[in-house]
Formats: C-alpha cells, structure tokens, sequence
C-alpha cells in the first residue's frame, strides 16, 4: 500500500506542480487536462462537460521524487474537501534549509524552522498557492 497525498487547486496546478518539480530535484510524469479526457456522463467536469470555467484546466497531475509520488488537480470543486499537509523528510540539515526557504518564498512560515527534540530541522510553512508543508531531517534513533 502506498499514500499518495492529492493536492486540489483552483487553476494553479500546472505552475504549482513544476514549482514543486524544480524544488524537490522531481519531474512531472503525468498531466492531462479535463479537455483531454473521454466523455462521461457520470463526471461532472470531464471530456464533453470539462466544467463551469476552463476546459484546459488540469484533471490530473503526477509529480515524482525518487520513489515519491504527489498528485494534484484543478478542481471540480466538492464541498467537505479539507486540507493537506504534505511532510517532507531530508536527509541534510542543509538540505532542510534549502527546501524550506525556497517552498516559503512568497508564501507565510507557520512555524519557523530550527531543531526540535525529533529532528535536527524541523519547520512548517504555506506556500505561496496556500498549501501546508512540514519540512523534517530527523535525528537518529
């Protein structure tokens, strides 16, 4: 079994994912737009029916980090949806810092990073799109 965060956005997907690609050293391996997608009459937002607003939205995203895996896409937009915080484990403490300035850049630092009793480095931000992220380098056992 493997847990896949899925990240929803709301027209920033694209942006947001090479974003994420160029930070994490990852690549996005999988986009498609709603436009892009056969007709079905049982989802809203897809193929003949792509949604209330842009057909060139994206339906789905994949990014890949090494054997890590995050999904995202622009809506349909449900009701109830909460929120994802996406913890990123280093192996550096300068890999920590790196990660967490450049994720933080034009967004709002929740909890700044520094050592903890768990971690040599450990912080907590929103990005600049508005998603929680923890940043971790553990320290040993």
């Amino acid at each position: 079994m493997k847990l896949i965060p899925f990240l929803g956005f709301s027209g920033q997907t694209h942006e947001a994912m090479a974003f994420y690609a160029q930070v994490l050293g990852g690549k996005v391996t999988s986009e498609m737009k709603y436009s892009d997608m056969p007709p079905s009459d049982n989802m809203d937002g897809c193929g003949d029916n792509p949604g209330p607003s842009d057909p060139n939205l994206i339906a789905h995203s994949q990014l890949e980090v090494g054997s890590a895996i995050l999904m995202a896409a622009d809506g349909p937009p449900s009701s109830g949806q909460g929120t994802t915080t996406i913890n990123i484990e280093v192996e550096t403490e300068e890999e920590a810092e790196r990660v967490f300035k450049a994720l933080s850049e034009g967004g709002k630092v929740t909890f700044p990073i520094g050592e903890t009793f768990w971690a040599k480095r450990w912080g907590m931000l929103e990005d600049r799109y508005g998603k929680p992220w923890m940043v971790n380098c553990m320290k040993p056992y």
